[in-house]
C-alpha cells in the first residue's frame, strides 16, 4: 500500500471497498499532515478537526456495512472561504466581515455532504477574491508549496496549496477572472472552471456572470467525480442549469484522437511571456498531435477584453463593499478599496454595455471559432509563480496591475465557457507551468476528456511536503 498522503480519490475508494483502509485513518493522517505543513503554507482559515473525524467515523460505519451513500463517501475536501458551510463563518479573507456562523450550506457543500464527503475546513483567499494572489488582511500571506517564498496565486490560494500537498482529495474554489486556474497553474495541480451555470451558486457572487464554482485536485479524475456531484440542479440559483449533468467519468478516457485543436501562444495580443512558459506550453500543445489530435497554430480573433472585464470587476467590488463604513474600509486591502471606488463611478449604461454587448460579442466570436476547432489551447499564465506577498512580480516590466500577468484566463469568464489548466512541466527554477484547455460552452465533458488524455500521457509532477524557499 502506498503512503496515505500519495493516494488519489479513486485509489482511496477502492481501498475502502476492499476494506484495506478506513476513512478514519485517512482523515487522521490528512489532519496530521495539515497540522505539520500549515505553518509553512498558511493555507487554512479554519480546520474542523472534530467535525471531520465525526464525519469520517460515520463514513467508516457505512463502508463497513457495505452501504456508502455516494461517489465521494469518505473523501476529504476543503472549501474556499467565500462559500457557506453550515456552522462555519464565511470571512472572505476580510478582517472586518462578521464572524457569524452560516445557518445553511451553499448548494455545492450540500451536494458534497450528500455524496459522503468529509469537510476538513476552509481555505484562504485574498479579501473578497479581488486579485489573483494569495494574501489577505485576515490570514496574512499564503505560500506556494513548491517554494514557500513564492506566491500560490489566487484567489483560491489555499485550495491550490492544499491540493499540491494532497491535504484532501478535492478543493472547492471559485473563479471570476481566473481564480481557480491561476493558483492551480502556480501550484502544479488541475483546476477547471466549468461552463457558467453548470454548478449552482448561492448566495450569488457580487461578480455575477463572471463567477464560477469548481474543483481543484491532483488528478483530473478526482475533479471529474466532484464536478458530477456538485453540478446537480438547485433551485436557489436562478441562472443554474435545471438539467442533470452527464456522467463525466463515462467519457473521461475517450482521448483526443481526431479532435481539431487550436494552439494560440499569445491569444493575438499578449506582449510579454516568460521564456520557460512559452517553451513548455508550446511543447505541450505539440504533444496533442502525438495524442492523435489535429493541432493548428491560430488565434481566436479577438483583442484584449480587459476593459469590459474591469468594468464588471470594479462594479462587483463596489457592490461587495457597499455596506462598509469608511472606518472599516481603512482596515481593508487598499487595492480592493480602490477597485470599489472606481466601480462606484461606473454608470449603469457602461455596466450594461459591458455585461450585454461587449461580453456577448466576445462570446459570439468564440462560438464561431469553435465551429472550426473543438478545443483551444493557450498558456494558463504568462509566468511561473513570483514572490509571495506581492500583487505583481518585482520586475517592473510586468507593471503594477495583476491582470497583466493573467491575460489568458479572464476572457473565458466573460464568455462563460469551460476552461481548465493542466500542469505541463517545471521551469528552470523548478516551478510549475500550466497549459489552459478551453472548450465550447457546455462542453465540460470534452475539456475533462482532453485533460485526462494529456495527464495519462504526461503525468503531472508531484511534491509531498513544502519546499522552504526565500
Amino acid at each position: 500500500m502506498s503512503q496515505l498522503g500519495e493516494l488519489n480519490g479513486s485509489e482511496l475508494l477502492k481501498a475502502y471497498r476492499h476494506k484495506n483502509l478506513s476513512p478514519v485513518e485517512v482523515t487522521k493522517d490528512t489532519l496530521r499532515r495539515i497540522d505539520q505543513f500549515e505553518p509553512a503554507i498558511n493555507a487554512f482559515s479554519l480546520v474542523d478537526h472534530a467535525g471531520a473525524l465525526k464525519s469520517a467515523l460515520e463514513s467508516e460505519t457505512r463502508w463497513q456495512n457495505g452501504h456508502p451513500i455516494g461517489p465521494m463517501d469518505g473523501l476529504c475536501v476543503t472549501i474556499k472561504d467565500n462559500i457557506n458551510v453550515k456552522g462555519w463563518p464565511s470571512r472572505r479573507g476580510s478582517a472586518v466581515t462578521p464572524t457569524t456562523l452560516a445557518d445553511a450550506d451553499a448548494p455545492v457543500v450540500a451536494r458534497l455532504r450528500e455524496a459522503g464527503a468529509i469537510l476538513l475546513g476552509k481555505t484562504t483567499m485574498p479579501e473578497y477574491g479581488w486579485k489573483g494572489v494569495g494574501d489577505s488582511p485576515l490570514t496574512g500571506i499564503s505560500r506556494n508549496p513548491w517554494n514557500t517564498g513564492r506566491n500560490p496565486g489566487g484567489s483560491t490560494a489555499g485550495g491550490a496549496a492544499t491540493a499540491a500537498l494532497n491535504l484532501g482529495v478535492v478543493h472547492i474554489g471559485t473563479d471570476g477572472a481566473g481564480s481557480i486556474r491561476i493558483p492551480a497553474a502556480f501550484c502544479g495541480v488541475y483546476g477547471i472552471k466549468q461552463s457558467y451555470g453548470r454548478v449552482p451558486a448561492y448566495p450569488v457572487s457580487t461578480m455575477g456572470f463572471l463567477a464560477h464554482v469548481g474543483p481543484l485536485s491532483r488528478t483530473v479524475e478526482d475533479s471529474a467525480r466532484a464536478l458530477a456531484v456538485i453540478s446537480q440542479p438547485d433551485c436557489h440559483d436562478m441562472t443554474a442549469s435545471t438539467q442533470r449533468p452527464p456522467d463525466y467519468l463515462a467519457s473521461l478516457n475517450d482521448g483526443v484522437r481526431g479532435l481539431r485543436v487550436a494552439w494560440s501562444p499569445r491569444l493575438g495580443y499578449v506582449n510579454k511571456i516568460d521564456p520557460d512558459v512559452a517553451h513548455l506550453t508550446q511543447q505541450a500543445a505539440q504533444n496533442f498531435a502525438y495524442l492523435g489530435a489535429q493541432v493548428e497554430e491560430v488565434d481566436p480573433g479577438f483583442g484584449d477584453p480587459i476593459e469590459p472585464l474591469l468594468t464588471l470587476w470594479q462594479a462587483g467590488c463596489a457592490l461587495a463593499l457597499r455596506s462598509f463604513t469608511p472606518a472599516q474600509r481603512a482596515q481593508m486591502d487598499p487595492g480592493l478599496v480602490e477597485m470599489a471606488e472606481n466601480g462606484e463611478r461606473i454608470s449603469g449604461a457602461d455596466y450594461a454595455e459591458a455585461l450585454f454587448y461587449q461580453r456577448n460579442a466576445l462570446a459570439a466570436t468564440m462560438a464561431h471559432f469553435h465551429e472550426r476547432y473543438d478545443l483551444l489551447l493557450t498558456p494558463s499564465l504568462a509566468l511561473p509563480a513570483f514572490e509571495a506577498g506581492r500583487n505583481t512580480p518585482a520586475d517592473p516590466s510586468w507593471g503594477d496591475d495583476w491582470t497583466r500577468w493573467t491575460p489568458f484566463t479572464y476572457p473565458f469568464n466573460l464568455t462563460m465557457q469551460p476552461a481548465a489548466t493542466v500542469p505541463c512541466g517545471l521551469s528552470r527554477e523548478g516551478l510549475p507551468v500550466g497549459l489552459q484547455i478551453v472548450g465550447p460552452m457546455n462542453a465540460d465533458a470534452l475539456v475533462l476528456r482532453a485533460s485526462k488524455a494529456y495527464e495519462a500521457a504526461f503525468p503531472f509532477a508531484r511534491i509531498s511536503q513544502p519546499k522552504i524557499g526565500a
